[in-house]
């Protein structure tokens, strides 16, 4: 790849404070206070109408806040103009001028700013994406992922201290949205920018991003590292949004200085303290399906095992690299296992009676005891293209 030193200045910071935007009628940001370090590849996750793209139209200029400040490398731009702002925007629809070429595209933004030496700082960013030897070509000569590169490109070669991912990779199948992850993160890493990315895919999220911070109903409900969202969820929304989750609703019984002792419906489930939100009353603890194992007979008691069953296998799904597992009984509901196949086919039959057991270290506890499933569903987005031409200045 070319030197991105070339083209990319070192990423800023960005700093929301006190946040909200409000239209007639709703609320779509209701409260966001939020540091992201200069240099990071964060990413906004959640379900439409959480906020994450208003807030990303917020940072961009496209939205004016209702009250709050933005600050990008410390400097206050909330009333700055879009094209003011040093900050680019990557859509899922690419929003490429199909009538131009692939290095017209990318020479656009710093023509219409009067910047020195175009073509050459166009090319020099088609090198960064591999794709410099496409440059006269059309974007509907390319594929999804070629015109992806190209639409990324073209925001990299402005020179943005922070760069704007709207769904970039929507748009694109399961594999080459898998390969383009990679390619992403690699380019953010090689070029040095601050990158705020939003989207809905969790895997996509979890992939890419140092730091996740997971929207619901226009505030951040949770934000962390992936592995720890993912391990040590808060609330219920996020235990089921990232990833699944088995939820069971016990009653604290007891405990000691590290642990919590709880019961459902008779059987035992400890979960440690350092990982419970809440110790007393009805609580709402979790493990992930991947952490259960399937057992034709009760196991041995373990103080450091958590055991529900018996049970029976209700549904059977082979995925090829694990078997999904349902598991029912009155006492417990029903309950997912992920099981991976370390052998050929699946280890467990439909209708089978079975035991299960997981390490009571993978408990967790959240802090509330149900979901409030309503949801914001106004989309205030604009045609890309046009809000293309809107930051170009």
């Amino acid at each position: 790849m070319a030197d991105a030193r070339a083209f990319a200045e070192s990423g800023a910071d960005l700093e929301l404070v006190g946040i909200q935007k409000r239209y007639p009628g709703f609320t779509a940001i209701e409260q966001v206070d939020l540091h992201i370090p200069a240099g990071s590849f964060f990413a906004l996750l959640g379900p439409s109408g959480c906020g994450k793209t208003t807030t990303l139209r917020l940072v961009a200029g496209l939205e004016d806040p209702s009250a709050g400040r933005i600050l990008i490398g410390s400097k206050d731009v909330t009333n700055l103009r879009p094209h003011r702002r040093p900050v680019n925007t990557v859509f899922q629809s690419y929003a490429l001028f199909p009538h131009m070429s692939v290095l017209e595209n990318v020479a656009f933004g710093l023509r219409r700013r009067k910047i020195g030496d175009p073509v050459a700082k166009a090319h020099e960013a088609l090198k960064l994406v591999e794709l410099d030897h496409v440059s006269d070509r059309k974007p509907a000569q390319l594929s999804g992922g070629q015109q992806q590169r190209v639409a990324l490109a073209r925001a990299v070669v402005n020179r943005p201290a922070l760069l704007l991912l709207d769904e970039p990779l929507g748009a694109l199948d399961l594999k080459l949205r898998r390969q383009m992850q990679h390619e992403l993160k690699d380019i953010q890493q090689e070029v040095g920018l601050t990158f705020l990315h939003v989207t809905h895919d969790q895997e996509e999220a979890m992939t890419m991003a140092d730091t996740v911070a997971v929207m619901n109903r226009g505030r951040i409900e949770q934000m962390g590292a992936p592995e720890e969202l993912y391990e040590l969820p808060r609330t219920v929304f996020v235990a089921n949004f990232l990833g699944q989750s088995n939820l069971f609703a016990v009653e604290v019984a007891g405990g000691s200085d590290t642990a919590i002792h709880t019961s459902l419906n008779g059987s035992r489930i400890t979960v440690p303290r350092s990982r419970s939100e809440r110790d007393s009353g009805t609580i709402t603890v979790g493990v992930r399906p991947e952490k259960l194992r399937l057992h034709a007979s009760e196991p041995a008691a373990d103080p450091a095992v958590n055991v529900l069953g018996p049970g029976r296998i209700t549904d059977v799904s082979f995925i090829g690299v694990s078997t999904q597992y349902t598991v029912e009984a009155p006492e417990f509901g029903s309950v997912q296992v992920f099981a991976q196949n370390v052998e050929a086919g699946p280890g467990a039959s439909l209708g089978q009676e079975v035991w299960l057991s997981w390490f009571a270290e993978h408990t967790f506890g959240l802090a509330d005891d149900t979901l409030d499933t309503g949801a914001l569903t106004t989309d205030f987005s604009t045609r890309a293209i046009a809000t293309q031409a809107k930051l170009a200045g």
